[in-house]
């Protein structure tokens, strides 16, 4: 890499996390920072403030394992793809950026994260009221859905209607999220098999 750091021999990094594309943080490092991240494949940081070299969850446990490593055109900035492992913000919060300043995340990716973390908690907490809960009790259900809204997408897709189209994708993007968090399916697995697709 050849990295341009700042006067302050810093380079901005942002971490997004590998699966949902979601921004975790963004931190500064310094060069041996980064060479601790090629060399250990975790994430380490400049602290400003203590002035010294910190590896993400090291007092935690929150670490980031690194899947990719990456440099923009002009080579001022970092992206680390990462494996996070429990909340990536030190407030609890899953990433740093929580408070909307402008606009709105509503018809944005930023559903798909939270979509994530409620469909694992179901799992990891059933409820007998919570129809995921009942989808991920009874397998045969569960794919009939997908079944289901697959066809009733295709409807929508055939009557031209966007509303129907949007409704039933993300029927049919919600029941597929929840049959890769029943069976645990590595998404790493299924970008790959995409980025066969590309060719």
């Amino acid at each position: 890499m050849t990295i341009a750091y700042d006067k302050d021999g810093l380079v901005p990094v942002v971490v997004q996390d590998y699966v949902t594309g979601e921004v975790l943080m963004v931190a500064w490092a310094d060069r041996e920072a980064v060479g601790l991240m090629a060399s250990t494949g975790y994430t380490h940081f400049w602290s400003r403030s203590r002035k010294r070299i910190w590896r993400k969850g090291e007092e935690s446990g929150h670490v980031q394992r690194i899947v990719s490593l990456q440099e923009d055109c002009d080579g001022d900035t970092l992206l680390a793809r990462v494996e996070q492992t429990g909340p990536a913000c030190h407030t609890g919060a899953p990433s740093c950026f929580q408070s909307v300043v402008f606009g709105s995340t509503e018809g944005t990716m930023a559903v798909l994260p939270d979509l994530k973390r409620v469909l694992r908690d179901r799992l990891e907490n059933p409820s007998e009221e919570s129809y995921t809960c009942k989808l991920y009790a009874d397998e045969n259900k569960m794919c009939k859905k997908i079944v289901e809204e697959a066809g009733e997408f295709v409807l929508g897709v055939k009557d031209g209607s966007e509303d129907e189209m949007a409704w039933e994708l993300a029927d049919l993007i919600y029941h597929t999220m929840v049959a890769i968090e029943k069976t645990g399916l590595p998404m790493d697995k299924v970008y790959r098999k995409l980025a066969e697709r590309r060719r």
